[in-house]
């Protein structure tokens, strides 16, 4: 069962880095997506075919007798979902995110920011919350655009950072699906030392700017 599980978690982290290397640079060479990914080149060309076979990636003729991939709307809905899947079955996630977001809190308690706003519904937010409240800090909601409830562990959901009621310090990103856009957005709106993101979204959000 052990070796089983594995496996499924290495087939979804090829699919999901194949996935996002596709959206990244749909014209980087299969040879290219295998270094990136750190598999062989005739594992990429497998889960390539399977992906154009499942509707998720199509293929055109490019220059050079080269060939370009880009990611269906069938394609983006299931990164969106391996995403999702990896982040919160991978081995050692809810430690190493109750891990980021303590070591976070704790800093930004000991910056007298006692209330707080997460931004993104996920299994991530739900963490943070935990931690938030062993640190004493009081959230005021969520700021979620495309959540459909308007509550969620609790708290209230807001469509937008300026429909939030109250006064709060700063915000911490909880968003797994967005979490660059998202980042990037309350960077612009309150700056860079009211922005707070665990190490493991930072993590990603690096290896995909070094990509672009």
């Amino acid at each position: 069962m052990a070796n089983a599980s594995r496996g499924e978690e290495s087939d979804t982290r090829i699919m999901l880095g194949l996935l996002d290397s596709v959206e990244q640079d749909g014209g980087q060479s299969q040879r290219r997506l295998a270094a990136e990914l750190g598999v062989a080149l005739g594992l990429v060309n497998a889960y390539l075919k399977r992906c154009v076979k499942k509707g998720l990636v199509k293929v055109r003729q490019a220059p050079a007798r080269r060939y370009a991939y880009y990611l269906t709307p069938q394609g983006f809905a299931e990164k969106s979902r391996l995403t999702v899947e990896y982040f919160t079955s991978s081995f050692g996630f809810f430690r190493e995110a109750k891990t980021d977001c303590s070591v976070l809190l704790r800093h930004a308690k000991a910056e007298d920011v006692t209330r707080l706003v997460l931004a993104g519904r996920s299994d991530l937010a739900e963490i943070a919350a935990l931690c938030a409240m062993e640190h004493g800090i009081e959230l005021i909601g969520m700021v979620d655009a495309e959540a459909s409830d308007d509550r969620f562990i609790g708290l209230p959901v807001f469509p937008s950072f300026d429909a939030v009621q109250g006064e709060f310090d700063a915000v911490l990103i909880t968003d797994l699906l967005r979490a660059r856009e998202t980042r990037e957005a309350a960077l612009a709106r309150f700056g860079e030392k009211r922005v707070l993101v665990p190490r493991l979204l930072l993590n990603r959000i690096s290896r995909r700017e070094i990509r672009r």
